[in-house]
C-alpha cells in the first residue's frame, strides 16, 4: 500500500494499515511518500530559550474522540495536557477594546441568560433581537445554506457582526456569507429542527449534559474542550512516524500521477513519481490537499479531477512572539482573543499561548500566538515578512498596552492550506465519493472534505485506510499476494 503525503492524515492511514494488519495476522507493506523533508504538515513544534512554539495548530478539540483515541493506542494519554483551570475563557475585539465573551456563549448563541444580558458585547437592540430567536419557527427546509444566512435569520446583524463572524474567521479562516452552515456546524441546524429555537435547544443540552458529568465523576479522566501534548503537537507525528517499519518513510519524494496499472503486473495501481521511478502497489491513499490530489489524478478520471479542483483554499499564518511580563499591561486573565472583521485589524486573533497551556514560556515571560489571513485577509497574508512582523507587532501592542519591543518573533506561513467549505461543499464531497467508487484501491484523506480539525483528519485517514483494507481483503489473496503488496 503507498500512502502520498505525510500530514497528520496520512500518518493516521498508514498507522491504521499498520495496526489493522497486526490484528488480522496479515502481512502488508505500507510505504508512506513524502515530497517535502519532513512529515508533519501543518503542524510544527520547536523549543527556543525555554519557549515552546507551535507553527501551526495549537490543540485540538476532545469533543471529536478521534485525535484522543489515537493518542491512547499509542501511549500518549500520559503526556495529554489540558488548558489551564485559571482562565478559561476568551475575549473579543470591540472598538479597540478586549470584551470578554460573555460565559456560556457557544459561538453563535447563549447557553446563559444572565452572562449574556449583562455583557457590553451587544447593545440592547441587538440583545432583544437575539432572544426573540426564541420565539420564531423553524426556518425553510433548504438543501444547504451560508452560516451568515443561518445567523442573519435567527440571531439579527449584531450577532454576525460582533460575535458569529470572528469566531468563524478564527476556525476556519473563512467568509461566513458563503461557508457552508452544513458542513462547518451542522449541530445548529439540528438544534433548530430539534427544538424550534437553538437557544432553547442549548439551554436543554447544557442542563443534561451537566447532569451526565455529575453522574460520570468519578467514572475517568475528564478532558477539557481543547487538548494538546507535553512538549506540542509534534510529539504525536513524531510517535506516528516512530511506529511505521524501517524504510517505510521516504522524504523528498515528490509524485507525478497516480495511474491505473494496465500492464499484466498483479498491482492495480501505479504511482509515478516525478523522478520518473515508478511503485507498484495493491491500493493507493492519496492524502493531500484536494487541489494537489487533482493534479496527481489528471490522467485518470476528469469527471473526479473537476471536483476536487473545485474547492478552495486559502492561505494562513502564524506569529509567535515572546515578551517579558512585565512589558505587557493587559492581565492576560484568558485565552486569548478574536477580532471581527467590522474592526479593520491585521490579525484575525491572537492567543496567549503561554496562559492557555503550561509549559510554554520561562517563568516571567509570555508567549503570545497571532494569527491572520484566511479569505478575508488575503491582501495582508500577502506582505512581506517585516512588514507583515511589524503590523502584527504594532498590533498587539496597542490592544494589549505593550510598551516593549519582543524578545522575538517567528513567522510561519501556510500558502493554500485552508479548505474553505463553502454552500454545497457536502454535495461536491458525496460526488467525489461516487465518483471514487468507480476506482477501487484508491482513496482520499486530508482536510478538504469532511472535517478540518486534526480529530477530522485523523478519522478520514482511517477511514480511508479501512476502504483499502476491505478492497484487499475482499478480493482473498493468497497469503504470497499478501506480503508483496506494496
Amino acid at each position: 500500500m503507498v500512502v502520498i503525503g505525510a500530514g497528520i492524515a496520512g500518518l493516521a492511514a498508514a498507522h491504521r494499515l499498520i495496526e489493522q494488519s497486526h490484528i488480522q495476522r496479515r502481512t502488508i507493506n505500507v510505504l508512506v511518500v513524502e515530497a517535502g523533508q519532513r512529515a508533519s504538515g501543518s503542524i510544527t513544534s520547536r523549543r527556543w530559550q525555554g519557549f515552546l512554539i507551535e507553527g501551526g495548530p495549537d490543540a485540538f478539540i476532545s469533543e471529536k474522540p478521534w485525535a484522543l483515541d489515537l493518542c491512547r493506542r499509542l501511549g500518549l494519554e500520559k503526556r495529554l495536557t489540558s488548558t489551564n483551570t485559571a482562565h478559561r475563557r476568551s475575549f473579543i475585539v470591540r472598538q479597540g477594546r478586549l470584551l470578554p465573551v460573555p460565559d456560556g456563549f457557544y459561538l453563535l448563541a447563549p447557553a446563559r441568560l444572565w452572562p449574556f444580558l449583562t455583557t457590553p458585547v451587544f447593545s440592547w437592540a441587538g440583545k432583544l433581537r437575539m432572544m426573540y430567536e426564541l420565539a420564531l419557527s423553524c426556518g425553510p427546509e433548504v438543501a444547504d445554506e451560508s452560516l451568515a444566512a443561518f445567523v442573519l435569520r435567527r440571531f439579527g446583524r449584531e450577532a454576525l457582526d460582533r460575535m458569529a463572524q470572528p469566531m468563524v474567521s478564527g476556525i476556519y479562516g473563512a467568509d461566513p456569507e458563503v461557508l457552508s452552515l452544513r458542513a462547518t456546524m451542522p449541530r445548529f441546524l439540528d438544534l433548530e429542527r430539534r427544538y424550534r429555537s437553538v437557544t432553547r435547544g442549548l439551554w436543554i443540552e447544557t442542563r443534561q449534559r451537566r447532569a451526565a458529568m455529575s453522574d460520570r465523576q468519578a467514572s475517568g479522566p475528564r478532558y477539557s474542550l481543547f487538548m494538546t501534548l507535553d512538549d506540542g503537537l509534534q510529539v504525536l507525528v513524531d510517535v506516528l512516524v516512530d511506529r511505521l517499519l524501517a524504510g517505510s518513510m521516504r522524504y523528498g519524494t515528490p509524485v507525478e500521477s497516480v495511474q491505473r496499472a494496465n500492464d499484466r503486473s498483479s498491482a492495480r495501481w501505479r504511482v509515478v513519481l516525478a523522478s520518473d521511478e515508478t511503485i507498484d502497489a495493491d491500493g493507493v491513499c492519496v492524502a493531500l490537499p484536494s487541489y494537489r490530489a487533482a493534479t496527481l489524478l489528471r490522467g485518470l478520471d476528469p469527471e473526479l479531477v473537476r471536483q476536487l479542483s473545485a474547492v478552495r483554499y486559502t492561505s494562513v499564518a502564524v506569529v509567535n512572539l515572546a515578551y517579558r511580563r512585565v512589558d505587557i499591561r493587559h492581565p492576560l486573565n484568558g485565552f486569548g482573543f478574536v477580532v471581527p472583521s467590522a474592526e479593520r485589524r491585521p490579525i484575525l486573533g491572537c492567543t496567549f499561548s503561554s496562559v492557555k497551556f503550561p509549559g510554554r514560556a520561562p517563568e516571567g515571560s509570555v508567549l503570545l500566538r497571532a494569527f491572520l489571513g484566511g479569505e478575508m485577509q488575503e491582501d495582508i497574508y500577502a506582505m512581506e515578512d517585516a512588514a507583515l512582523l511589524d503590523r502584527v507587532r504594532r498590533e498587539l501592542a496597542m490592544l494589549l498596552g505593550i510598551s516593549a519591543p519582543p524578545l522575538w518573533m517567528t513567522l510561519d506561513r501556510h500558502p493554500a492550506a485552508i479548505p474553505q467549505f463553502r454552500v454545497g461543499h457536502l454535495d461536491r464531497v458525496a460526488a467525489i465519493e461516487r465518483q471514487l467508487s468507480s476506482w477501487p484501491g484508491l482513496t482520499l484523506a486530508g482536510n478538504g472534505y469532511r472535517g478540518l480539525g486534526i480529530p477530522d483528519c485523523i478519522h478520514g485517514g482511517e477511514q480511508a485506510a479501512d476502504r483499502l483494507l476491505q478492497t484487499l481483503w475482499a478480493e482473498e489473496r493468497a497469503p504470497s499476494g499478501l506480503g508483496s503488496a506494496a
